[in-house]
């Protein structure tokens, strides 16, 4: 089953080069630590996935680019070319000569409604590539114009036109002391709007990914091209196939193929009532864990510390709430590999904290006319703010005894019902 990447923005653009070269040269690495033929079983499921039939023996990427700007567009369209081992479809691409301004109300109002016909059209082609679709992936920011703003309206559109398949949007999460000054008006509405129609919001946040380049990998001068290595690399690791189920040599062909609507019990049932040794540890609360095992010795990891009732909420067992997928072949020239994918409470804080400094621009009306002037009215964001103030309130239902992080883990991120806020990491 095949995925179709949508790429956003300048964000997004730049990002989904670097995943689709990770991608690329992890499944051509002569060093899978494998067999011959797992090895080749695992290129066909790679490939299948992520590129499309070769073009001069060349993989084309099952991918979209959209932005309002040519420079970056023309820059990634170079770059992979020049690589010489894959390559954009020819007619990929969408972009015009004015950019958002970092308004998302001109990118969700303007841009979207005007282009929505051509935009629709490409990914309407690029699924047409597939012989079965799994679903789609849309990169982007959440604090700028374009990204987040005509991204929302894609995503949405999206979800009208194609309901049965899974959409999973990778959204970046903008620097605490970033320079856009509406960057949290923006991000408010990129999620209140995701949350109504994405199935998943796969969330990576520019300060923690920052931290992972200056103390894991001593880079002294971080780029964003650094940044953008490290996000491609988590990713990778996640959507690169598995076994199918455990013991077995196939790989799985839906690369998204987890339970994305884990729901509450309804009002008035009772819990498990489930008691653990490690209760006092306070753990980071999680609805569910996917850990992901790659390399040498995946079948003989201890994974008995996921099983503690202690890190899922009082109504679902471990034996639902956790997940292990497996495979011998290693992942780019690691021996040994793991990711750990958790829907938990851990962006409370960072949610509560956008939130607040959006509320407090909002009170004192900064920078309101800039949106109403594009057809955002006042409405809009007073919705928006009471959509994730209930998001954020849910999550803190299944808070045990603290918000403390599972030390360690990367994490990926659902709000409950719907839309799925994730984030993983190495």
């Amino acid at each position: 089953m095949s995925v179709v990447t949508v790429q956003l923005g300048q964000c997004g653009n730049q990002i989904g080069f670097e995943v689709f070269d990770a991608l690329y040269s992890d499944s051509h690495c002569p060093q899978g630590l494998c067999s011959k033929r797992e090895n080749e079983a695992y290129q066909a499921s790679s490939k299948e996935r992520f590129f499309s039939e070769e073009e001069n023996g060349v993989p084309i990427a099952r991918a979209v680019l959209v932005d309002m700007e040519p420079k970056v567009i023309n820059q990634t369209l170079s770059k992979a070319a020049q690589s010489g081992q894959w390559k954009y479809a020819q007619h990929s691409c969408f972009c015009q000569k004015e950019g958002s301004g970092n308004n998302w109300a001109y990118g969700y109002s303007v841009h979207g409604p005007r282009h929505e016909e051509s935009i629709m059209n490409l990914i309407q082609k690029e699924v047409e590539k597939c012989d079965s679709l799994s679903g789609f992936f849309i990169i982007m920011s959440m604090a700028g114009g374009t990204g987040s703003g005509l991204g929302a309206f894609v995503t949405q559109n999206l979800q009208d036109q194609y309901s049965n398949s899974l959409k999973m949007n990778q959204i970046i999460w903008p620097y605490g002391t970033g320079e856009v000054i509406v960057q949290n008006y923006n991000s408010v509405l990129t999620l209140s709007h995701l949350y109504r129609s994405s199935d998943a919001l796969l969330v990576h946040e520019n300060d923690a990914v920052h931290k992972i380049c200056a103390k894991l990998m001593n880079i002294k001068q971080i780029s964003f091209s650094d940044i953008n290595q490290v996000l491609a690399h988590q990713l990778g690791s996640v959507f690169q196939p598995t076994y199918s189920v455990e013991g077995s040599c196939h790989y799985r062909r839906n690369p998204l193929g987890i339970n994305w609507q884990i729901r509450p019990p309804l009002p008035g049932l009772p819990t498990l009532g489930k008691v653990s040794l490690n209760r006092e540890l306070h753990f980071n609360t999680s609805i569910a864990n996917l850990v992901i095992l790659r390399g040498k010795d995946v079948h003989s990891a201890d994974l008995g510390g996921f099983k503690d009732p202690a890190l899922y909420t009082s109504w679902l067992e471990p034996i639902d709430a956790f997940n292990v997928w497996k495979t011998q072949r290693a992942f780019s020239k690691y021996e040994k590999s793991a990711a750990l994918v958790s829907n938990s409470q851990f962006l409370l804080k960072p949610l509560d904290t956008i939130v607040g400094k959006a509320w407090n621009m909002f009170a004192s009306k900064a920078y309101i006319h800039q949106y109403t002037k594009f057809g955002i009215e006042e409405e809009d964001f007073l919705d928006s703010f009471t959509l994730l103030e209930q998001i954020f309130h849910l999550k803190q239902l299944f808070k045990k005894r603290s918000q403390g992080s599972l030390g360690g883990a990367a994490v990926w991120r659902l709000p409950l019902a719907q839309g799925a806020i994730l984030e993983t990491q190495d």
